[in-house]
């Protein structure tokens, strides 16, 4: 296709979209709106699979080795749990070694505010251990039975019932997610169809000469695809920059806040670590919701 054809088409998608102002704005507010109900979920969503995984990070089992364990064993202990594999894949992802003064220190803090508790409390009261870490919150109970079978492990404690919530909180999340996006998929596609709908119906008998003299389908319906993106991407584009204020200054306003203090391990993350994937999937859904609208509106015109 020649650049002057290419020219053409995209100067009548832009003059499509002045020449029907007002069905063009009310499209572009309804956009808007479902673009910035997506960004406000989106950003929700990122946010909260950001927190959980920062609290998987920290959900590590702890593995109590043996009262007399020597300090080979010790170290052979260690090196069997670094190298235990699920799917043939390492497992582990940190792994920490606590020995009996630690865990007497550790324990002589909490109970600070208590008196004499620790006055019948020795350091050897306490076993040395290893806090473990997985890569993946789903290999837990996997990781767990292995390191049971390890010879000179005596116990491993690991919140469960807290891992199991959090991987179906993260799952949650994401089919919510996805539910929120097919549906204002399927909105922004019937308000932009119907928009371009009306430009279509109002040059009907255009279409009609155009057809009689020869323009192939595609001559004819791309000025109305490149219109239908256009609308997508200035949608896109607007709910980008609301969002970007919006979320920074609540964002700020959160990190201020006592909540915020007192949940200390909580972070938000910044605008800038979530943009280039809105973005893309901005961009992604306004020429895809603009080329999708203006092919299903033109179908009755066209014969197709």
């Amino acid at each position: 296709m020649k650049y002057s054809v290419i020219g053409y088409l995209i100067s009548e998608g832009f003059k499509n979209v002045f020449k029907n102002k007002k069905s063009t704005f009310s499209c572009l507010g309804v956009m808007c709106a479902t673009m910035l109900m997506f960004g406000i979920f989106f950003a929700i969503a990122q946010n909260i699979n950001h927190i959980v995984s920062t609290v998987e990070e920290a959900q590590g089992m702890q593995a109590f080795v043996k009262q007399d364990a020597t300090e080979e064993e010790m170290i052979q202990i260690e090196n069997q749990i670094k190298n235990i594999k699920v799917n043939d894949a390492l497992a582990i992802n940190k792994l920490e070694r606590v020995s009996k003064q630690q865990a007497y220190d550790t324990m002589s803090e909490r109970l600070k505010e208590t008196p004499h508790a620790m006055d019948f409390v020795t350091v050897d009261s306490f076993k040395e251990s290893f806090i473990v870490n997985v890569t993946d919150l789903s290999y837990s109970s996997n990781v767990k039975a292995q390191i049971e079978q390890i010879d000179g492990v005596v116990s491993v404690r690991s919140a469960e019932r807290t891992i199991e919530t959090l991987l179906s909180l993260g799952n949650g999340i994401k089919i919510f997610t996805l539910v929120i996006l097919v549906i204002l998929v399927v909105v922004s596609l019937f308000i932009i169809s119907n928009t371009i709908k009306l430009s279509v119906h109002a040059r009907r008998k255009e279409i009609s000469i155009m057809k009689y003299v020869g323009a192939t389908n595609s001559f004819i319906r791309a000025p109305f695809a490149v219109e239908g993106v256009i609308i997508g991407l200035a949608s896109g584009l607007i709910s980008i920059l609301i969002i970007c204020l919006g979320y920074n200054s609540l964002a700020n306003k959160f990190l201020a806040s006592s909540l915020a203090q007192t949940l200390k391990t909580v972070s938000l993350l910044s605008f800038g670590d979530m943009v280039n994937l809105i973005i893309i999937v901005y961009i992604v859904l306004g020429v895809g919701i603009g080329i999708i609208g203006s092919t299903i509106s033109m179908r009755k015109y066209l014969d197709v």
